[in-house]
């Protein structure tokens, strides 16, 4: 395992940088001054794309892109260091095509689309004119267990018709957003992984509504963490996406390299932290000393440090088994890099909110925002525990082909 990065990765950082301290670094608080006032999306966002694009710093996450499809060809590995830059900043991803819930999106629509769903909806998303959402996660069951998602997909006919509910659904309030992708049961008497399946409902069709735009720690978000229902909603049976009983292979199929860009993204907002951390504790003074000067401070900054870059090299690893033998069998480092990065996102924010003072929970810092998205990652995705108890699953089962192997090593205690 090499994860020393390429000249062609070296290049595509610097450029990625450097796009982002020319143009989207000095855009923040304009960002911040629009969306606040109701601006959404702000005027400048279309502008910043097409230079994105232009630069060729587009579409940079997926790795198998068609010669008719934009964008740049990176393997998860070459593109996890690019997505941790762009996590410096909350809204820098869209500049690139390279937000989320869209790169799972066209994930699938690349790897299960039909000829003709490709051109309705790949090619929009890949020239990013429009947005869409996952519409997976439910109120009234645990759907960290996508089995038990109760939205019905009912076959009428040439058509299907949905029924349910939906929440924390992501971009739903995007005035760009033109596609839900529907997770359901199509045969709630199949076998428990084969009773789901998903479908492509355009925005407006009958029937959607989306009901409210749910705050995230009180804090709302202007693309929306919606809660969306489903009424009799109709749409033709070839708006299906791969076949039916198909949904859950196709929701781990685009979960897996998705972890890799939030865990990178948390790895930026991270790093970002670590650094206004140590310039707040450099120029600020309590008791005659400098603020690093104090044991505590100097303990989290360094502690800081440790733990990003181990939680890095993790996913990075995580990222290269992706690469080298596919998501599923990477399912156990998936989880372990789901699990750590956002408590240490949270961690590492919440320190530096603490050097700053009060300072670190207005708005003058970015530290208070990426906290409450750090946080709000300990769920998206599965929560943690859900991702520790696959761990620990996976685990035993590896032990259990070489039972007694470890106990050789214990040391009965002596007998006279």
């Amino acid at each position: 395992m090499n994860f020393g990065y390429s000249p062609k990765v070296e290049d595509l950082r610097r450029r990625v940088r450097a796009f982002m301290d020319e143009h989207i670094v000095p855009r923040h608080r304009q960002w911040l001054d629009e969306v606040h006032a109701g601006h959404f999306p702000p005027a400048f966002m279309e502008d910043l794309k097409a230079k994105a694009k232009a630069e060729g710093l587009w579409n940079l996450f997926l790795p198998h892109l068609k010669d008719d499809e934009p964008g740049t060809r990176l393997t998860n590995l070459e593109y996890a260091p690019l997505a941790e830059i762009m996590g410096r900043i909350s809204w820098a991803p869209e500049v690139f095509n390279c937000n989320a819930p869209d790169t799972g999106n066209m994930e699938l629509l690349h790897m299960f689309a039909t000829p003709a769903q490709r051109e309705q909806w790949l090619m929009p998303l890949l020239d990013g004119t429009i947005r869409s959402a996952f519409a997976m996660t439910e109120p009234d069951v645990a759907s960290s267990d996508a089995t038990n998602i109760t939205t019905s997909i009912r076959r009428d006919g040439d058509d299907y018709v949905i029924n349910g509910r939906k929440w924390f659904i992501t971009n739903a309030a995007h005035p760009n957003c033109k596609l839900f992708i529907v997770m359901g049961k199509t045969d709630p008497d199949a076998e428990t992984h084969r009773q789901q399946s998903m479908i492509l409902v355009p925005a407006h069709t009958p029937g959607l509504k989306v009901v409210r735009n749910i705050p995230v720690m009180n804090h709302t978000s202007p693309e929306g963490h919606c809660e969306v229902t489903f009424t009799n909603v109709r749409v033709s049976a070839s708006n299906l996406l791969g076949e039916e009983g198909s949904g859950f292979a196709l929701a781990q199929a685009r979960l897996g390299p998705g972890r890799i860009h939030h865990c990178m993204r948390s790895i930026g907002a991270a790093e970002l932290a670590l650094e206004l951390m140590i310039e707040r504790s450099q120029e600020r003074k309590t008791f005659g000393k400098y603020l690093h000067q104090h044991g505590t401070v100097g303990e989290w900054i360094a502690k800081s440090r440790i733990e990003i870059d181990q939680a890095r090299l993790l996913v990075l690893k995580t990222a290269w088994l992706i690469d080298e033998v596919g998501a599923k069998a990477a399912r156990k480092e998936i989880s372990m890099i789901k699990a750590l990065v956002p408590q240490l996102h949270t961690t590492v924010c919440d320190r530096a909110m603490q050097v700053f003072g009060a300072m670190g929970v207005s708005p003058d810092t970015p530290l208070a925002d990426h906290w409450t998205w750090g946080r709000a990652l300990r769920y998206a995705d599965g929560p943690d525990e859900v991702h520790l108890q696959a761990i620990a699953r996976m685990e035993i089962g590896a032990g259990k082909g070489t039972p007694g192997a470890a106990a050789a090593y214990l040391t009965p205690p002596a007998r006279d």
